[in-house]
C-alpha cells in the first residue's frame, strides 16, 4: 500500500470511529469492506418532524483529494430543496478540501431540518387511508391469523443477499390478507436501522379477496423507477417454468446502492431476489394449477390510492 493510501485509510478509520462515537445508533455500517455507512439524521431525537438518511462510501482517495460519495434519501426530498441541500454539502466539501467532512455534512443537515421544523409547513404527508372497498379489515381479522402474523414472519423471511458492483439487494417476504397488514410489515421492516436506509424500498403485494374473487395489489417503486410495477408483474405471472399467480403475500425487496450505476441490470438483480424467496417459500403453482387460477380471477382491483414514497 502507498504511503497516501496508507495515511488515507487511517484518517478514514478515525473518522469513522469518531462519528460513531459522536451519532451511536443513528449511525449504521453497511458494508464495511467496501466502507459504506449510513446515518439517519433529524430535527429532533426524542421528537422527530423530519428525518432524512445520508449514505456515504468513502473513496481510497477520501478525504485527500475526493469528496464521499453520497446519497440523500427522503420520501419528502426532491426538486429543488434536493438541489439546494446537496449544493450545501458540495460546497463544504470545497471550503475544506483535504479534511475529514462528514461531522461537519451531517450538521449542515440537522440545520436545514430544524429550520424546516420551525417554518410554519406541517410535517411531510402522511399517506392517507387508502379506500378499502373490497377488503374487511377489522382488528378480529388481524387475530384469526395469528398464526401466520406477518410482524413474526419477517424474522424468518429474508433472503440471500445479492450484491453486484457494490450495490446489495435483499428481499423481504411475509404473508399478508389485508391493506392494514401492509402497513405493519412496512413499519416492523423500518424498526431495522439498516434497511430504514436502503436507497430504495421495492415492494408489491396480492391480496385475493374470496368472497368476490378478486384481487387487491399494488406495489411501490420508492425512486426506482418501475421497479415496482416489474416485481408486481412477477408476481403475478412468474417465470418460466413456474407460474407465480402468488396470493396473500407481499415481498420488498431492499436495494442499497454502491456508487456505480448498473443500468436495467438492476431490475434483474431486483427480481431474482423475489423470485428466490418466494420460491424458497413456496409461493408457486403448477402451470395446470395457474391456468386455471388465472382464467377463473381475471378481474383485478387497485387500491384507489398509491403510496406516494
Amino acid at each position: 500500500m502507498a504511503e497516501g493510501d496508507a495515511g488515507s485509510d487511517q484518517r478514514q478509520n478515525e473518522e469513522i470511529e469518531a462519528m460513531a462515537a459522536i451519532y451511536g445508533e443513528e449511525w449504521c455500517v453497511i458494508d464495511d469492506c467496501a466502507k459504506i455507512f449510513c446515518i439517519r439524521i433529524s430535527d429532533d431525537i426524542d421528537d422527530p418532524k423530519w428525518t432524512l438518511c445520508l449514505q456515504v462510501m468513502l473513496p481510497n482517495e477520501y478525504p485527500g483529494t475526493a469528496p464521499p460519495i453520497y446519497q440523500l434519501n427522503a420520501p419528502w426530498l426532491k426538486g429543488q430543496e434536493r438541489a439546494d441541500l446537496s449544493n450545501s454539502l458540495e460546497e463544504i466539501y470545497i471550503q475544506n478540501i483535504g479534511e475529514s467532512i462528514l461531522y461537519l455534512w451531517v450538521e449542515k443537515i440537522r440545520d436545514v431540518l430544524i429550520q424546516k421544523s420551525q417554518m410554519t409547513e406541517p410535517g411531510p404527508d402522511i399517506k392517507k387511508k387508502t379506500e378499502e372497498e373490497d377488503v374487511e379489515c377489522e382488528d378480529d381479522l388481524i387475530l384469526a391469523c395469528q398464526p401466520e402474523n406477518p410482524v413474526k414472519a419477517l424474522d424468518f423471511e429474508i433472503s440471500e443477499n445479492q450484491t453486484d458492483r457494490r450495490s446489495t439487494f435483499q428481499a423481504h417476504l411475509a404473508p399478508v390478507v389485508c391493506p392494514k397488514q401492509v402497513k405493519m410489515v412496512l413499519a416492523k421492516l423500518y424498526e431495522n436501522k439498516k434497511i430504514a436506509s436502503a436507497t430504495h424500498n421495492i415492494y408489491a403485494y396480492r391480496i385475493y379477496c374470496e368472497d368476490k374473487q378478486t384481487f387487491l395489489q399494488d406495489c411501490e417503486d420508492d425512486g426506482e423507477t418501475a421497479a415496482g410495477g416489474r416485481l408486481l408483474h412477477l408476481m403475478e405471472i412468474g417465470f418460466f417454468p413456474k407460474i407465480l399467480n402468488v396470493r396473500n403475500v407481499m415481498v420488498v425487496v431492499s436495494r442499497w446502492y454502491g456508487g456505480i450505476l448498473l443500468g436495467p441490470d438492476r431490475f434483474k438483480h431486483i427480481n431474482n431476489c423475489a423470485r428466490n424467496i418466494l420460491v424458497e417459500r413456496n409461493y408457486t403453482n403448477s402451470p395446470e394449477e395457474s391456468s386455471k387460477a388465472l382464467g377463473k380471477n381475471k378481474k383485478v382491483k387497485k387500491d384507489k390510492k398509491r403510496s406516494e414514497h
